[in-house]
């Protein structure tokens, strides 16, 4: 799905149109939070990475090359952009939380001048140095407030690097202002685990903190080898992701180009059962049909108390034959954690495989 017709899709706070367009977003360019606006989420595949430098290197040497990613139409096809960095960039904008929360996590905090869509749950390890980080807007922000800050560097989400007022600008248009980008690689479709790392690992070469990089990596690989094992012997179930519009419906989103996502759910033994359907074919029949195991619900910022939810749910005659209603296997997840494209989605994993599994 393009940019545009993923974006519309989403939600928006406090309404069905809140709740649709947080997912659009998500679903056409790897996913993101909801906003008052919808998000652009283009139908991207990541164009091949260059290979990372070793990441036992112990400084990087300026000017560095970074291989990353630019829009070259609305609707279109992400493609290979090299941004240059002549040193270490000193003021930095990011487009969502989560992404603010790992720069802090890398030792990165005095670098942030401005961080927007704060649409859930914060990280209570980063709480404290996240409370000193500017806030440019709850929602998402708009290109004239972020070159206000003056950055040399702006980073997070790829559907939200467009000219319109939930978009930072595009990319080319922030290049042309002598601003580089770090589209991250977990926001475009084809993405898995894998690229959080070399997300991780490229942030450590941009900002020359190559051994911290290294170690957090390391540290995320271990916990995604930790939940597999977990889960190992588990029986494979079907999800669907859902969202609550109110007013009793409920809201299908296909996630089709959510496989960041959909790689991080498979170490719990989950498995998208829409995830080749377009997002516009997703549908109430559609959701009755697949008849999945388990409903993931997405919450975020001014989504409808969860006991409301449940209570509508599970009170829907449409809904009463699919067996994750029968067997109350509806689960809340972060919008934040999960379309953040962080390493937020580490501690969600966490906490559903728990609730999926009480017993271990």
């Amino acid at each position: 799905m393009n940019a545009a017709s993923s974006i519309s899709a989403r939600f928006k706070a406090g309404s069905i149109l809140l709740a649709t367009l947080l997912l659009s977003a998500c679903s056409a360019n790897g996913g993101d939070a909801p906003t008052s606006s919808a998000s652009p989420s283009p139908s991207m595949a990541p164009p091949a990475a260059s290979a990372s430098p070793a990441p036992t290197a112990a400084k990087t040497a300026y000017p560095l090359t970074i291989q990353n990613f630019t829009l070259k139409a609305e609707g279109g096809e992400w493609e290979a952009k090299d941004q240059t960095f002549d040193k270490a960039p000193e003021r930095v904008v990011v487009n969502t939380q989560p992404i603010a929360e790992l720069m802090i996590k890398l030792g990165l905090a005095d670098k942030l001048v401005g961080v927007a869509a704060l649409y859930g749950e914060l990280d209570p390890e980063v709480a404290e140095a996240f409370a000193k980080v500017p806030v440019l807007s709850k929602d998402y922000v708009s290109k004239e407030p972020v070159v206000a800050t003056d950055p040399d560097l702006v980073m997070g989400r790829g559907g939200l690097f467009a000219d319109a007022d939930w978009g930072v600008g595009t990319v080319d248009g922030l290049n042309e202002l002598g601003i580089r980008t770090f589209v991250n690689t977990t926001s475009i479709k084809g993405a898995t685990l894998d690229s959080l790392y070399d997300d991780v690992d490229k942030i450590g070469q941009i900002f020359d903190v190559q051994e911290r990089a290294a170690a957090h990596v390391d540290k995320l690989k271990a916990h995604a080898e930790s939940l597999k094992q977990a889960y190992a012997a588990q029986d494979e179930l079907t999800f669907a992701f859902v969202s609550d519009p109110g007013e009793g419906a409920i809201a299908p989103y296909s996630g089709i180009a959510d496989t960041f996502q959909a790689d991080a759910l498979s170490l719990l033994k989950l498995k998208n059962g829409f995830a080749d359907m377009p997002s516009d074919e997703a549908s109430v029949e559609q959701l009755v049909a697949l008849n999945p195991d388990v409903l993931l619900v997405t919450i975020y910022t001014g989504s409808p108390a969860q006991e409301k939810t449940l209570e509508s749910f599970y009170a829907n005659e449409a809904l009463k034959d699919i067996s994750a209603i029968k067997n109350k296997r509806v689960h809340f997840i972060d919008f934040n954690a999960y379309w953040g494209y962080g390493d937020q989605i580490f501690a969600s994993l966490d906490k559903l495989g728990q609730e999926l599994h009480p017993q271990g």
